[in-house]
């Protein structure tokens, strides 16, 4: 009878397992992928001045890197400030600079798989490791007793809300979350992000089955490829471009599959969008958010998903959330 019930085990085991595999081999990425017409605005990327990047080492003993922007020794908050998905700490130019001259600062890390020369582009370890990797650098940047907030864009947002929600989540004090992706099926997602981001759907299920009985084996394999425009990818910067993540690194820059979960463990946050943001629901955002917790403030402006970051109101905004009590 055991051995019946082993067979049949078995049996059921390899059929999920054989569906599995089939879904992944069956959407597999295209190449050379760019936009197209349409998508997101990549105009509009700041071209101010950068700090040098510095480095700092994760528990793993890797290398990453970071740029800071000081405000001198009365600044009274760190803020951490998250990018969004391609791209590296080089978006906050403007922005951190803004940010140092009132008086906070900022650290803006490539995080793990990203920026000019990553050692797996587009790859992590583990799920979960961009947040290990945050609080490294969090440990060895903020001074004894400093407040730390962290501030992140799009899927910068999306692992702010996941970052609270984990083991460190105690680590931050305040919150900034500019146009954040929240999930695929939240209230705020529009279909393929507006058309900057090309998913393989069937792919991610393939592994989430496999994952599902403890089969890690293949989180390396890509599942989701970004529509940059030829104007970035071949220009100064295309190189640092990441166009392509793994299963893992794609999951560890959102809020888990308890969305709502993380969105409620956030600590007083604001949450920005622009009217025109062409990835998200922007108006959807506030009662989304609502629903889950009472600790944020809301704003629209008119600015658009990448624009948000540069606009002078967003920086207005984030200083004085920032010097609030």
């Amino acid at each position: 009878m055991l051995s019946k019930i082993a067979i049949s085990a078995a049996l059921s085991l390899a059929i999920s397992g054989g569906i599995a595999l089939g879904l992944i081999a069956s959407d597999p990425p295209v190449g050379d992928l760019r936009a197209e017409g349409g998508g997101l605005d990549f105009s509009v990327l700041s071209g101010a001045a950068l700090p040098a990047l510095q480095s700092y080492q994760a528990r793993d003993g890797a290398t990453l890197g970071f740029r800071r922007w000081d405000a001198g020794a009365e600044a009274g908050t760190l803020v951490v400030a998250v990018h969004g998905s391609g791209w590296h700490g080089a978006q906050f130019a403007r922005l951190g600079a803004a940010l140092a001259a009132a008086g906070f600062d900022v650290v803006a890390p490539d995080l793990r798989g990203h920026g000019p020369a990553p050692a797996r582009r587009g790859d992590v370890d583990y799920i979960g490791q961009f947040e290990d990797d945050l609080a490294d650098l969090i440990e060895g940047q903020a001074r004894p007793g400093q407040r730390v907030a962290m501030l992140g864009h799009s899927s910068g947002g999306g692992l702010v809300i996941r970052f609270a929600g984990g083991r460190h989540g105690a680590l931050i004090e305040r919150a900034v979350l500019l146009a954040p992706f929240v999930r695929y099926d939240a209230p705020t997602a529009r279909p393929d992000s507006g058309g900057w981001a090309r998913v393989m759907t069937r792919r991610i299920i393939g592994l989430s089955m496999l994952n599902g009985v403890g089969i890690r084996a293949l989180n390396h394999l890509p599942v989701i490829q970004f529509r940059f425009p030829d104007a970035v990818l071949d220009g100064p910067q295309g190189a640092t471009a990441t166009r392509a993540y793994s299963f893992r690194l794609n999951a560890s820059f959102a809020p888990r599959r308890d969305w709502q979960g993380d969105i409620a463990a956030l600590p007083p946050f604001l949450l920005l969008a622009g009217r025109a943001d062409e990835a998200f629901r922007a108006e959807a955002y506030e009662p989304t958010f609502r629903a889950a917790t009472d600790r944020g403030s809301y704003a629209l402006t008119g600015a658009s998903h990448l624009s948000v970051v540069d606009d002078p109101e967003t920086s207005d905004r984030v200083t004085a959330f920032l010097s609030g009590d």
